[in-house]
């Protein structure tokens, strides 16, 4: 069997983790992630953990926010004026809506604040700003 290499097509199971011990993904239950090594498919942090791994080999992998999700970019989060939210919307911290930007793509959004005027929209990923942990396995190599 042959080290993994960039290119080389994996299938790995994984858990995802927070600092906190949190999981926040895992493939438990499902199909392994299949993906190409080396080509941008997955954060950056994971993809550069998998050269030189092989089949059934395991790993825990600390990957810092920027080589993650990035860091929190405070031009992603928006106010907007309340009334510009449709009334049947039941605003709370933590909602996930989904706007349109304006080449018409859906774009998720999360309520992060919001007073009687405006209500603060982030457009980050919800893991943008985080340290991760993923404990991963090596299912097959191809």
């Amino acid at each position: 069997m042959a080290a993994i290499k960039d290119g080389d097509t994996v299938r790995i199971h994984y858990t995802g983790t927070l600092l906190d011990g949190s999981v926040f993904d895992s493939s438990e239950g499902r199909d392994p992630l299949e993906f190409a090594v080396g080509s941008g498919q997955i954060i950056p942090g994971l993809d550069e953990a998998l050269p030189g791994m092989d089949i059934g080999d395991t790993k825990k992998v600390q990957i810092p926010v920027e080589k993650a999700y990035g860091p929190i970019n405070p031009e992603m989060q928006q106010a907007v004026p309340r009334e510009g939210i449709p009334d049947d919307i039941p605003l709370e911290l933590g909602l996930q809506l989904h706007m349109q930007t304006p080449n018409g793509q859906p774009m998720p959004v999360t309520v992060v604040a919001m007073d009687e005027a405006t209500v603060t929209l982030d457009a980050n990923h919800p893991l943008a700003g985080k340290d991760l942990t993923f404990d991963i396995e090596i299912v097959s190599v191809n």
